[in-house]
């Protein structure tokens, strides 16, 4: 669709739409770049205050992604006129909560009477020109550094049919409400070649996404990837949102899944994920540090799971 919209082009424009970056980046000054985003979306918990935090982190990520500073945020809401006020007021309060963590000003938004509940921000960064990290400077031979395990949309599916232990059900809110704050500070510290945060295209689409736009293929690991808690046992009980197995549906052109791999393997690797973690290229010389920085900014989760390599743009190889 986007393909049908006249291409936007300014020469201040440093990021734009060519290779679905997470947010935009225009040049202000030689010093001073905005980085803008947005996002927002129905409930994936039933209590509505962990719903606004979760949210606030969701679209605060696509700034740390970027290397950026988040300033000011603005909310957007859609909310049934009919339901009661305090629910929405719970909302508003866990986004306000978690971006007063982030150092973010929420300056205000918009609101719509709508059927179902939805709730996000658009947010706006800073960063100095030249600095943003994007999704489209991978080389050959960088690692694949995950900052966060997956499986949120699987576990949240099973929470919304109450199908899931409320300890796995805890860890996956817990995980969805960490901002990614400390893993932007250690790659930005560290020096890499790129990253994009994992979040409703799946671990896989993401990568698929990084490799097309740097012009190189992956190879990821199962074993090497982590996931929440739960996860592995809730997909060999078929239980996978809508969006997790659209995704799996979608990289059929690009994956080269090893032939021993499992469906509830493919699943897993596409689950639709809310306020992933980073997905970070790095050059294997720099690993060490990164790692030794993440430690530094309190980033337990960071793991090697694939890396780079020379093959026809955007394909992953998949191996056991």
């Amino acid at each position: 669709m986007l393909s049908q919209l006249p291409k936007v082009t300014d020469p201040n424009l440093l990021v734009g739409t060519e290779t679905g970056d997470d947010a935009a980046v225009y040049r202000l000054r030689d010093d001073l770049a905005l980085v803008q985003t947005v996002d927002f979306f129905p409930p994936i918990v039933d209590d509505p205050y962990r719903f606004g935090t979760i949210a606030a982190a969701n679209a605060l990520s696509d700034i740390y992604a970027m290397g950026a500073t988040p300033l000011l945020g603005l909310n957007i809401v859609a909310y049934p006129i009919d339901l009661p006020k305090e629910f929405l007021v719970k909302i508003l309060q866990g986004g306000y909560d978690k971006a007063a963590e982030a150092g973010l000003l929420i300056v205000g938004g918009h609101t719509i009477d709508d059927k179902e509940p939805k709730y996000g921000l658009a947010v706006t960064g800073l960063l100095r020109p030249g600095e943003q990290v994007t999704n489209a400077g991978a080389q050959e031979g960088d690692l694949l550094v995950l900052t966060k395990p997956i499986g949120t949309g699987i576990i949240t599916t099973a929470g919304k049919n109450d199908e899931v232990d409320e300890q796995v059900l805890a860890g996956a809110l817990e995980s969805m409400e960490t901002l990614n704050r400390g893993a932007s500070a250690a790659m930005l510290h560290t020096g890499v070649h790129a990253c994009t945060d994992v979040t409703g295209f799946g671990l896989l689409g993401h990568l698929h996404g990084m490799a097309l736009g740097s012009g190189v293929g992956a190879e990821v690991r199962l074993s090497q990837v982590p996931l929440l808690p739960g996860t592995w046992e809730l997909a060999q009980r078929g239980i996978a949102p809508d969006g997790t197995r659209r995704n799996l549906k979608s990289l059929i052109p690009h994956v080269r899944w090893d032939p021993s791999l499992s469906e509830e393997a493919k699943v897993v690797l596409s689950d639709a994920q809310t306020s992933g973690g980073l997905l970070i290229a790095v050059a294997p010389e720099r690993e060490q540090h990164l790692m030794d920085q993440m430690t530094g900014h309190a980033v337990s989760g960071a793991v090697v799971i694939g890396r780079i390599i020379k093959e026809t743009p955007g394909v992953i190889h998949v191996l056991p």
